[in-house]
């Protein structure tokens, strides 16, 4: 059994996508796997690339050929009771898919320091490197602080907490949805047709719900593209059914190729694809809201399940814009490479 991270902060400094505190991220990342979660920082066992000045002619300097040869180090002779990590603060962004596999048409992306000429690290690109050749009996935690990043890592299950607080299955969210949607459908139905009795005033009160709905609608469909119906219906056609807990797994196409892979793989991302990250101060330092987060949720709750993490990181990340006043809209996530119990407490 051995522990590894991997630990990636890129400002960008000096050129016109500078960022304030990503670089802060890698540090308190570091800090908190050496000082809290018992990490060796010996320097074998922890790598730390950021774009200071004096990693310049380094391999820690995170280009993207370093990146991927450091993340490929991570991966490397990986073995049963492995603890991994994996944390990434810079910027996201997201491509139109080119080769027909991402179910929404665009692919997220991370961008090394030098993305402008050396180009952005494909989602596709992260999944082989990270997901496939890793150990079964290995674990390996993510953390994505990046815009546009929840499916970074095209992970088989995504969650995000609901409005109650409940934790729901991104598929399950978009099942919901399509089944309100017909329903408001039908309920219209004989008025489209001119045949409704009720009188003007309740129709028109029949649309402002349905108005309300579809406009609502608009924005997850923008958010799950095809994989709301894939969601819905499998590939033969048939319905997928909630297993015991209520989640329904996201039947994303790029998913098909791997249905059989199931790794202990957990990403904590920033927010869903189609939503940005804040970079952001608290105490006066700057920070990505959900590196800061993260961390304050393990420190305050001592050893979490991924259901009470993941609550808790939505109320902090609010906190954090509240606090800068900041109006983004930004809801972490949570991926897993298998179905696992969600109650289970996250263990670096």
């Amino acid at each position: 059994m051995s522990q590894k991270a991997l630990i990636i902060g890129i400002n960008y400094t000096g050129s016109k996508h500078e960022l304030g505190g990503c670089i802060n991220d890698a540090y308190n990342v570091r800090n908190f796997l050496v000082n809290e979660r018992g990490f060796s920082d010996d320097g074998e066992n922890i790598v730390m690339m950021t774009d200071e000045p004096n990693n310049e002619e380094s391999w820690r300097y995170p280009t993207h050929e370093n990146m991927m040869s450091a993340m490929q180090w991570l991966i490397k002779d990986s073995g049963p009771n492995d603890s991994l990590w994996l944390s990434y603060s810079g910027h996201g962004s997201q491509t139109a898919d080119t080769n027909g596999d991402a179910p929404g048409g665009y692919d997220d992306t991370i961008c090394p320091v030098d993305f402008e000429t050396s180009g952005q690290i494909y989602s596709t690109a992260l999944h082989d490197t990270l997901v496939m050749p890793l150990h079964n009996r290995a674990r390996l935690t993510i953390l994505f602080d990046c815009c546009h990043s929840g499916s970074a890592c095209e992970l088989p299950y995504v969650y995000r907490p609901d409005a109650d607080g409940n934790i729901v299955s991104i598929a399950t969210m978009a099942k919901n949805a399509l089944l309100e949607g017909s329903r408001l459908i039908d309920s219209t139905k004989d008025f489209l047709d001119g045949e409704d009795g009720r009188g003007f005033s309740l129709s028109r009160e029949t649309f402002q719900e349905a108005g309300t709905l579809f406009s609502g609608f608009s924005g997850l469909a923008k958010d799950f593209g095809n994989v709301a119906q894939a969601a819905w219906t499998g590939g033969e056609g048939e319905e997928n059914e909630p297993n015991e807990d209520g989640l329904v797994k996201a039947d994303h196409e790029w998913i098909d190729e791997h249905s059989a892979v199931v790794k202990d793989v957990w990403m904590f991302s920033g927010c869903a694809d189609n939503q940005t990250s804040a970079d952001t101060k608290i105490g006066g330092m700057a920070t990505g809201a959900m590196s800061w987060a993260f961390i304050t949720t393990m420190q305050q709750l001592g050893e979490p399940s991924y259901i009470d993490a993941s609550c808790k990181l939505t109320k902090l990340d609010l906190v954090a814009m509240k606090t800068n006043k900041q109006n983004y809209s930004q809801i972490p996530q949570l991926s897993c490479g298998g179905e696992y119990d969600l109650d289970q407490k996250i263990v670096l």
